[in-house]
């Protein structure tokens, strides 16, 4: 954890924080928790100290799923994940069915027979809300909904909900307003006044003057309302990404080195940061609980410097409007010279989270980015997977961020990946000339140093425009010194 510091003094991070001080991501899961829900039909909140009492009802899902490829047990982690996800947006899981087809239903995703046996078991359970495992298309919606008789959504509707309720910065949540406007577009649906033509004057009686031909219904105002929110929504972010692209500018011209950690969500990634510099960010074993990008500086057991990013954790069917959205964010991942790829050691099905992710990283185009993957919760997980995923990623680091199992392999791993020190060098330098070793301590990776009668000798990996300054040095260093 970062320790005080005077106004004038650059603030030190540490590699380790204590666990029983209060870190500023405890004080934001405090703030979290502040208002949870409680499970039952008429609860009451928990904390009740600054708000009105006021009763919120948990709503009662049903989950569905279509499995059309892969195995069974796939298709029952899938459907265990939508619990997860259904859970951390605040609702009570009754019951989940699956439905075993080639391909969804056009009309109604899982077909009229077992649309009607869901409609009993929507019936027995009392639920008030079906969550299907797949995006659905605006007419399955509405067929779904007319067999069921409750609110049907679907899981790219239930992701965006998530990120609705955990936003917490101007731009975290005016990314999340433009992925969700995104997404209710097309699915707008009206009826009686809304497919109506909106008309001035006195309507009821005649059509006042301007207001005679077509008009517009009020389902075509709301699209037209929508697409103007979106466009402002679009450059506000815009506006707000200038920042931190000025801020990568800044550590581009002082080369420092970027290191950007992504991974399936609720993998650790926070927790994992936390351990590497002390940051102290909000840690939930919860899904999606990190939307906004953190960036900490660290340093590598050689002592050179390089910036920490934690991003958003992604999932297996991405909504592609959270992508879109969340592009200026992700540009953290993609402006790295390396990434940490952080996997759950300890899920079901590891090896699925390391493909969902290398594919959003194919659809920011971060692809081509040297990678290390982090076995992460090793400490939790079996053995025998952990072999196996060290037998499928060779360039791996088994590691535990709660218990700080392996960090300083990890710490290793990230030193001798670190891009920017192109050259390696071995120079005598005069002592009239610290100012090159300072240098080469601050921007390079010094291997040896010993002192002569003549000047410094340095070992060092430095980047490229100081080593053109080290040149004139290098024919001078002994050699059977270093």
């Amino acid at each position: 954890m970062t320790e005080a510091f005077p106004e004038e003094q650059e603030p030190r991070v540490t590699g380790t924080y204590e666990e029983d001080e209060p870190l500023t991501g405890e004080l934001d899961l405090e703030d979290r928790r502040a208002l949870r829900r409680v499970a039952g039909l008429s609860t009451e909140l928990t904390d009740v100290t600054e708000v009105e009492y006021r009763a919120l009802r948990l709503e009662r899902v049903v989950l569905v799923g279509v499995w059309t490829e892969g195995t069974a047990e796939m298709a029952e982690n899938s459907l265990r994940e939508l619990a997860l996800l259904a859970e951390t947006a605040g609702s009570q899981v009754l019951e989940a069915l699956v439905q075993r087809r080639n391909r969804p239903d056009p009309a109604t995703y899982i077909g009229s027979g077992k649309a009607a046996e869901l409609r009993d078991i929507v019936i027995s359970t009392g639920a008030d809300t079906v969550i299907c495992d797949g995006e659905l298309a605006p007419g399955q919606l509405r067929h779904l909904e007319e067999t069921v008789q409750v609110k049907v959504i679907d899981r790219t509707a239930l992701i965006l909900d998530i990120f609705a309720q955990h936003a917490k910065s101007r731009e975290g949540k005016a990314q999340v307003e433009l992925a969700q406007l995104s997404y209710l577009m097309p699915r707008l649906r009206g009826w009686g006044g809304n497919l109506s033509r909106q008309v001035g004057g006195r309507a009821a009686g005649g059509v006042g003057i301007g207001g005679r031909g077509p008009g517009e219904t009020k389902i075509e105002l709301d699209r037209r309302r929508i697409r103007t929110r979106m466009a402002k929504l679009r450059r506000q972010i815009e506006g707000m990404s200038k920042g931190r692209e000025a801020m990568r500018r800044e550590r581009r011209r002082h080369e420092v080195p970027a290191v950007a950690i992504a991974g399936y969500t609720n993998a650790g990634k926070s927790s994992l940061l936390n351990r590497l510099t002390g940051a102290g960010v909000l840690v939930e074993d919860a899904l999606f609980a990190t939307l906004d990008p953190t960036v900490r500086r660290a340093q590598t057991p050689g002592g050179r410097t390089y910036t920490l990013a934690d991003t958003v954790g992604f999932v297996r069917h991405l909504p592609h409007q959270l992508v879109e959205a969340f592009r200026s964010t992700l540009e953290e991942v993609t402006d790295a010279g390396l990434i940490l790829h952080v996997v759950d050691a300890s899920d079901p099905d590891p090896e699925a989270q390391i493909d969902a992710v290398r594919e959003v990283l194919r659809e920011i185009e971060a692809q081509d980015i040297p990678e290390i993957i982090v076995i992460n919760k090793a400490d939790a997980a079996d053995d025998l997977a952990i072999a196996r995923l060290q037998l499928r990623e060779p360039h791996s680091v088994v590691v535990s961020a709660r218990t700080g199992l392996g960090i300083d392999r990890l710490r290793e791993a990230i030193e001798a990946d670190l891009p920017g020190l192109e050259r390696e060098m071995r120079v005598l330098l005069p002592y009239e000339r610290g100012d090159l070793v300072a240098r080469a301590h601050e921007r390079g990776e010094v291997l040896k140093q010993e002192h002569l009668a003549e000047g410094t000798v340095l070992h060092a990996r430095v980047p490229e425009d100081l080593a053109n300054e080290l040149e004139r040095y290098e024919d001078l260093a002994p050699t059977a010194t270093l």
